[in-house]
């Protein structure tokens, strides 16, 4: 069994964490932290996890307080990683970082759109981003995972191969994303109380979302040359999933049959990726509650345009359901492993 430790447990992402590794078959969760429940048990936090027989919070956020786990998610606020994951990665544990500390490659990106100084800029050249999909090799092997933010899984998965073939114009790309609120945290602020949200759909973040350079460079990776975007996320009156409509300028003359076929291909063999065929577009609740990615295309003629749909969980594929699939991955584990969840989602 793989002992595995969270860090950060009582967040939404953490909590998923355990609501997905609870189930897993060859993973035993020996520790959890919470610096505002020590002591405390998971259900009387979240009572969807009654009766479950895990351990208790730890105070601490220390790398003591998961001592002799062999993997450990860090499910805690920007910056906080950069002090925990060297000792960790001293002892031997593999680490996976659901925060943005360790996605990019270059550090002077990180500082530039976090507004924080990172310390450890060494270590980002040895993380691996784990988009499974993409970087499958590079993840098997690494000691360090920087898990991918939300909005760019969404964006990634269905635009990295159309870049790589060169059927869209990389100068040309306009994101237009919508998420669930529970992508704001579990925390108290004005914006997200329900009398709020409830009847409401509001843009945020124009021109300057942190999610941005991590769709820039990625999608860089794919087409081969610096890629800029313009990408504007939504906050729906939802709880959680991610949908996002995607507008690409195409370079040769194809059929949305044929973007169809291509997609499929890459991704033939993908367990969580699924290309719908027309007239089928993908759905926010066809995406909740799961660890997959379903892509929609259409090609319009008229404007010589592509129009791409893709839905995730923000919560699952999106960040906690991702992070296992990485762990599976650095465990040489089937990669689907644990991905069924049988306990309650929440929110």
């Amino acid at each position: 069994m793989i002992k595995v430790g969270i860090i950060g447990a009582t967040g939404y992402t953490g909590n998923e964490l355990v609501r997905i590794l609870a189930n897993h078959p060859e993973a035993e969760i020996t520790a959890i932290t919470s610096r505002t429940n020590a002591g405390r048990k998971l259900e009387e936090v979240y009572g969807n996890f009654t009766g479950w027989n895990g351990p208790v919070f730890s105070g601490s956020d220390s790398p003591d307080a998961v001592a002799g786990c062999d993997v450990v998610f860090l499910a805690l606020p920007h910056g906080v990683a950069l002090e925990l994951v060297p000792p960790l990665l001293e002892k031997g544990q593999k680490v996976i970082d659901l925060g943005a500390d360790f996605r990019f490659r270059d550090a002077a990106t990180y500082q530039t759109w976090y507004k924080l100084t990172h310390t450890q800029g060494e270590l980002t050249k040895t993380a691996a981003y784990g988009l499974p999909e993409i970087y499958r090799k590079e993840i098997r092997q690494a000691m360090l995972i920087g898990n991918p933010g939300c909005y760019p899984t969404s964006v990634i998965l269905p635009v990295y191969p159309l870049l790589k073939e060169g059927w869209v114009d990389p100068d040309r790309i306009i994101i237009d994303s919508k998420s669930g609120v529970s992508g704001a945290g579990r925390k108290a602020e004005a914006a997200y109380n329900y009398p709020e949200l409830f009847g409401n759909f509001k843009a945020y973040g124009l021109a300057g979302h942190r999610h941005t350079p991590e769709i820039e460079q990625e999608l860089s990776h794919g087409a081969g040359r610096a890629v800029k975007v313009s990408f504007t996320p939504h906050l729906l009156p939802v709880a959680r999933g991610i949908l996002s409509t995607i507008h690409l300028s195409l370079t040769k003359s194809v059929t949305t049959q044929e973007v169809e076929e291509i997609l499929a291909r890459y991704y033939q063999g993908e367990p969580f990726i699924k290309v719908l065929k027309e007239p089928q577009l993908p759905e926010l609740k066809w995406a909740v509650g799961t660890n997959c990615c379903q892509i929609g295309v259409r090609v319009d003629k008229r404007t010589n345009q592509m129009i791409v749909v893709s839905v995730i969980d923000n919560m699952v594929k999106g960040a906690s359901g991702q992070a296992v699939q990485n762990m599976n991955l650095i465990c040489d584990l089937p990669e689907t492993m644990g991905l069924q969840q049988q306990w309650p989602v929440y929110p």
